[in-house]
């Protein structure tokens, strides 16, 4: 027998880490190629690492909930072989002691138990801060970019000689925040895997992009129709696609995005630039038992409306089965929210940073509304939300790029004339 020692393999796009959600092995467990040994979160997404050969594991290392950077020691397997990995051949001169570890690297140790995002992580590296020395102001003592930003900049400011002065006026430090009050019933459950991406990217998003909501409602009555003519129609001819609300909204969204463009973009915040992307890359959240995950159609206005249903339940279904690949999570540039009939009236969506907008599909309902003609009517009536960064968007624009939304969804037939 020999043994095998895996490391956690590149997960792509510069992630240098992610954290250790779940084990699906333990020692003793006998494995077989390409089983599932562990889940692992980085910014983007959950993803399995397999077990590149069958064996059974001599040591899994790591804790479900700490971080393990890429290339770090993983799982030991015990396979089929005649040597042992990494032993020496037989009569070797034993392996020389390994050097004392350099304070960098004892601080990066001490750093692993610190709560903070690989970003924030790497940009202590680069300056070669302690993360343990650096008091976090985000949930839970979290550390953030702000606090590691304002440690650089500390540490680059010319020091002066401190003058003396009366206890009253000294600063005050500032106090880890108060813990909460244990109750005999009481249950308490770790931020961990992707609710904790999901609270970490909301907390960034909420205090970087100034976000402001406009809403109105449209008639949907002429959608509902068509809708149910094409559904008719799929039937008819054997086909067991269905249409959902959604394909026409995504396609109304880009013909809005032709007219205006600085609404399908994302916010660089190193450059300072609004970078208006040219593919239309859409997101749809989807709810999981994990909790809110956003895959994205890759160049939705190439796709028939036949083809983006497809394409959302296929997202849809990987998202819930957590089986969805990197690439289906990164490269959105805007983000369509909708809760269906269970949407209520309205609601203000927090923007999927580092787009600059979100739009929110809320409930569609009956009511009696006044027509051209002063007759009170039963209509199919829905609201629609959007959510934008006010940096970069200002309300007219996203107002009118809301109206534009509603022209296509009142008169879907001008969807026909307006793709691609």
């Amino acid at each position: 027998m020999a043994i095998f020692e895996l490391k956690l393999p590149d997960l792509g796009e510069g992630v240098q880490e992610g954290e250790l959600v779940k084990w699906h092995v333990k020692a003793g467990d006998v494995v077989q190629e390409d089983q599932t040994l562990a889940e692992v979160m980085t910014d983007k997404a959950t993803v399995t690492v397999p077990s590149p050969k069958s064996g059974r594991v001599v040591q899994t290392h790591g804790k479900e909930g700490e971080m393990a950077k890429v290339h770090q020691l993983l799982v030991t397997l015990e396979i089929e072989g005649a040597v042992p990995a990494q032993a020496p051949a037989h009569g070797a001169p034993a392996a020389a002691a390994a050097p004392p570890e350099s304070p960098a690297a004892t601080a990066e140790a001490a750093a692993s138990k610190v709560l903070a995002t690989p970003l924030t992580r790497r940009m202590a590296r680069e300056h070669g801060l302690d993360l343990s020395r650096i008091a976090g102001s985000g949930p839970q003592g979290r550390v953030m970019k702000a606090d590691v930003r304002a440690a650089i900049e500390g540490a680059s400011a010319p020091r002066e000689e401190p003058k003396p002065a009366p206890a009253a006026a000294a600063a005050p430090a500032r106090a880890p925040a108060p813990p909460v009050a244990a109750g005999r019933a009481d249950e308490r459950i770790p931020l961990r895997g992707l609710r904790k991406k999901i609270a970490e990217k909301m907390v960034r998003s909420k205090f970087t992009a100034p976000h402001f909501g406009f809403v109105e409602e449209t008639d949907a009555t002429a959608l509902v129709a068509l809708r149910k003519r094409l559904n008719e129609s799929l039937v008819a001819t054997g086909d067991k696609t269905k249409l959902s609300f959604l394909p026409f909204i995504v396609k109304a969204v880009i013909a809005a995005m032709k007219k205006y463009p600085h609404l399908n973009a994302l916010m660089d915040e190193a450059a300072q630039e609004l970078v208006v992307r040219g593919e239309f890359n859409i997101g749809i959240a989807v709810a999981t038992p994990e909790g809110l995950t956003v895959p994205v159609i890759k160049n939705a206005d190439r796709l028939t409306l036949r083809e983006l249903a497809d394409e959302v339940v296929r997202l849809s279904t990987a998202a819930r089965e957590r089986k969805l690949k990197m690439d289906e999570l990164t490269g959105g540039s805007f983000t369509i929210t909708s809760l269906g009939q269970t949407g209520g009236i309205f609601a203000t969506p927090i923007i999927n940073h580092p787009e600059v907008a979100i739009l929110g599909i809320h409930r569609m309902r009956k009511r009696p509304v006044v027509d051209k003609n002063d007759q009170v009517v039963v209509r199919e009536m829905m609201n629609i939300s959007i959510s934008a960064d006010h940096r970069v968007i200002d309300g007219q624009i996203a107002a009118d790029f809301v109206y534009e939304v509603i022209k296509y969804l009142e008169h879907p037939d001008m969807l026909f004339l307006a793709m691609a």
